[in-house]
């Protein structure tokens, strides 16, 4: 007796079978990597957006200690309103009188104010990842104007 055989199948029929899920792994490997960059991008303009944002804080802030009375309080909570993830303790208001030490001067001897910002950090929002990264130093000098917030509507 002879075996009877099941014909061959054709050659098309057996690539076909072998590929069969290909196109689902390389769109998960490909979306993946997509969605990485997507979410890198967002993410430094995030850090670009607080970077211009704490050295407008700081510009801010030393235009209102050149204008405003002495020690305002309301300098550095302006600042923060600027800027919300700030605290108080990041915020350095300095008057100067060189070559005195600083803040020894008085409104009729001050000659500038510096204001800086120190210690902040940018906690990224990424899923799965707690970056944070912590901000350089920014300073703003002005030389002194008024110090006077009586007439002064900025400084109401």
């Amino acid at each position: 007796m002879t075996a009877h055989r099941a014909p061959a199948a054709p050659a098309t029929t057996v690539c076909v079978r072998a590929q069969r899920g290909a196109a689902a792994v390389e769109f998960a490997l490909v979306s993946s990597l997509l969605c990485m960059l997507v979410l890198g991008a967002m993410e430094m303009g995030r850090l670009l957006w607080t970077w211009n944002a704490a050295v407008e804080a700081t510009r801010y802030g030393a235009r209102l200690a050149v204008v405003c009375d002495m020690n305002d309080s309301h300098i550095k909570s302006r600042m923060i309103s600027r800027l919300p993830t700030l605290t108080t303790s990041n915020i350095t208001v300095t008057y100067l009188n060189p070559p005195n030490a600083a803040n020894t001067c008085t409104t009729a001897d001050c000659k500038a104010v510096t204001v800086a910002l120190t210690g902040y950090t940018h906690h990224a929002i990424i899923p799965f990842s707690p970056l944070t990264l912590t901000m350089p130093a920014f300073a703003t000098t002005l030389r002194k104007e008024y110090m006077s917030s009586a007439s002064n509507e900025v400084c109401q």
